[in-house]
């Protein structure tokens, strides 16, 4: 089934004049099991992530030890990548809710260490109601916290309508070792959203920004929204979510997207992913049934001097994967310290449904 009526996945985006090439390298890693990954750098040195979907269980978190030197030449990768806690947030309790998903209706969103306190977003959902364009719904989203990295979790540090509508999906923007390296005091995240005031997984319409004090983050009425640039280009906040405004905008192509903030070279690096049909037209992941669910995905990847943006587009893929990739991931612990290296994370459909890691390069404009 083609969709033509919503127009080409083409990106709105105008390209970089900033990173001007990309060269992927050929090799792709596998580790664990599971999908989306959201990660984390602790304080303690480990990435933390958590994946959906797996081993019987619809959401779990794991650490992971080492992994890639992007000062290194050579290409092996020494890393463990451990299951801590396989059922964090039990379904029979958090799933009652009838628009979401009984048995695998609570997936990881968003991942931070703060001086190592875990905050994890974590979201409901379902698997979408509209046959027209049947894209995997989030219905509200909170926050749980661990001082011990999944040992223990306090489950009931926020209600589970902390965040709702086209707020339920919360992403942390990424930075340092514990949260090194930040802008300011402030955590930010962003949210992907849609025109008809919903949450998607998949295929959404665009992404609201929001912030918080790090010491508040667990305290709802003190997050604040961005709602756009005042006369002398600075970023301007409000407390009401109404009045959020998009900070990347890409119809029916907007993914739930990872940010990161590239040290290297000043830019904060956001991997966006939407799946097509053969003729690439938006064609969301979950409008067939299974296995005809699994189809192509796009890639694209931007950079941006701000988190509100405006984003460039560096690179794209109109066949991402093998039978679709998404959920693409830049952990800073692996990125060089000249920021031309990275590492990026992702997951997919059939034999990338795991930790899939691939390695890229990019070149800069001040480099020819």
């Amino acid at each position: 089934m083609d969709y033509p009526k919503f127009g080409k996945a083409v990106p709105p985006q105008e390209k970089s004049s900033f990173i001007i090439g990309v060269e992927f390298d050929i090799r792709r890693y596998h580790q664990a099991s599971g999908d989306m990954w959201p990660i984390t750098w602790g304080a303690d040195d480990n990435l933390y992530g958590g994946a959906g979907d797996n081993r019987k269980s619809p959401m779990n978190f794991w650490r992971i030890s080492g992994g890639p030197d992007p000062e290194r030449k050579c290409h092996q990768i020494d890393w463990i990548v451990d299951l801590v806690d396989n059922l964090p947030m039990d379904p029979a309790i958090y799933c009652t809710d009838p628009r979401v998903h009984h048995t695998m209706g609570i997936k990881p969103a968003g991942l931070l260490d703060i001086d190592g306190i875990l905050y994890f977003a974590v979201e409901t959902q379902n698997y979408g109601s509209d046959p027209e364009f049947n894209r995997q719904t989030n219905i509200n989203g909170w926050i749980i916290t661990t001082t011990d990295y999944g040992k223990t979790w306090n489950r009931e540090a926020t209600p589970v309508d902390f965040f709702s509508g086209r707020l339920a999906s919360c992403h942390f923007i990424q930075f340092g070792r514990g949260y090194e390296g930040s802008r300011d005091e402030y955590v930010y995240a962003h949210f992907p959203s849609a025109d008809d005031g919903k949450s998607y997984w998949e295929n959404g319409d665009y992404i609201l920004l929001g912030r918080v004090h790090k010491d508040n983050i667990l305290v709802r009425n003190q997050w604040e929204f961005y709602t756009g640039l005042n006369s002398s280009n600075e970023p301007q906040w409000n407390k009401d979510d109404c009045l959020a405004v998009p900070v990347f905008h890409y119809n029916r192509m907007t993914g739930e997207n990872h940010v990161s903030y590239n040290k290297g070279i000043n830019r904060y690096i956001m991997g966006n992913y939407g799946f097509i049909d053969d003729h690439l037209n938006p064609r969301p992941y979950h409008q067939e049934k299974w296995p005809e669910t699994a189809y192509r995905s796009q890639l694209t990847l931007y950079e941006a001097s701000e988190p509100w943006g405006p984003w460039s587009l560096f690179y794209q893929d109109d066949d991402w994967g093998t039978y679709g990739d998404y959920q693409p991931n830049f952990p800073p612990k692996w990125m060089s310290e000249d920021g031309k290296t990275m590492y990026m994370v992702s997951s997919g459909t059939y034999d990338d449904y795991n930790f899939t890691v691939q390695k890229l390069t990019v070149t800069l404009k001040d480099d020819e």
